[in-house]
């Protein structure tokens, strides 16, 4: 299998560009993951996912590129979400709830009216292997924006996700940074659609953040994990697509997840086994 896999890289194009993709949209995904994770938003990215859908049928409408109306409708959503958090008594998960199922709806509705080849199968959960050239180059360019974004605001995006009272003290805007986050995400979420479509999204972003969370303390090493699980996760994730047959974006969400179970085991946070002999100590001690 893994002959044929290596073998077929060099032979068919359009693998190699599977390949490039899933692994820049990992690495991005747990770059971006990593903030999410800390401030509790899974929810929110779980919302722009979905919100995309009716971006990318009005692009079809009018000749554009799908990425094109996604950004809007992902970029909206997530202003939408804030805005109506901060100006109501309504709390941020059941504005995430509304937003997120009206545009869902709205999507599946538009996708259905609109005259298009395209798969909503591949639409909601992906098709990398049918990425071109032109997606492949514009995915390692929104991947690049992201990360040159993340690296000049950095200490910025680390204060205001760990303490943004301290960080308003201090005189930095945190609703800037808070949009510029969801922007940020909003990008990761639209090239994610390539290889995981919009319902698995969310998986891509949390659990290679939610695996290196299991066993680092620091913010830079946290992302450094998160975006090499990313990567390593999409690369096994293609491999087992293409050679059983079976959609990609789900065997990419699968393979992060048993990733993350098997953390979960031996993580010093978090093992059942590491607690057991901490109860152990407890009980000799005393």
């Amino acid at each position: 299998m893994l002959s044929n896999f290596i073998d077929g890289l060099f032979e068919f194009h359009f693998l190699s560009n599977a390949l490039i993709t899933s692994v820049t949209i990992g690495v991005i995904a747990g770059t971006i993951g990593s903030f999410i994770i800390l401030r509790g938003m899974s929810l929110m990215g779980d919302a722009i996912s979905h919100a995309v859908l009716p971006g990318v049928a009005i692009s079809f409408m009018f000749g554009m590129h799908p990425l094109i109306g996604a950004a809007i409708f992902g970029i909206v959503a997530s202003f939408l979400i804030t805005l109506i958090r901060q100006n109501s008594v309504i709390k941020s998960d059941t504005a995430i709830g509304i937003t997120f199922s009206t545009f869902l709806a709205l999507g599946v509705i538009l996708i259905a009216l609109v005259p298009t080849t395209t798969n909503l199968f591949h639409i909601l959960f992906g098709n990398v292997l049918a990425v071109q050239d032109q997606d492949m180059y514009l995915t390692i360019g929104i991947s690049v924006i992201v990360l040159v974004v993340v690296a000049l605001f950095f200490k910025e995006l680390l204060l205001t996700s760990f303490d943004p009272k301290m960080a308003k003290a201090l005189g930095i805007h945190v609703n800037v940074y808070h949009y510029l986050l969801m922007i940020l995400l909003t990008l990761v979420s639209v090239v994610s659609m390539q290889s995981v479509g919009t319902i698995l999204i969310v998986s891509l972003l949390v659990t290679p953040a939610a695996t290196a969370y299991l066993f680092v303390n620091k913010l830079k090493t946290m992302i450094i994990v998160s975006a090499t699980i990313g990567g390593v996760t999409s690369v096994i994730g293609l491999f087992l697509g293409y050679n059983l047959n079976i959609a990609v974006g789900s065997c990419i969400v699968i393979v992060g997840a048993v990733i993350f179970a098997i953390s979960f085991i031996f993580s010093p946070k978090q093992t059942l086994f590491h607690r057991r002999r901490l109860s152990n100590e407890k009980e000799i001690n005393s």
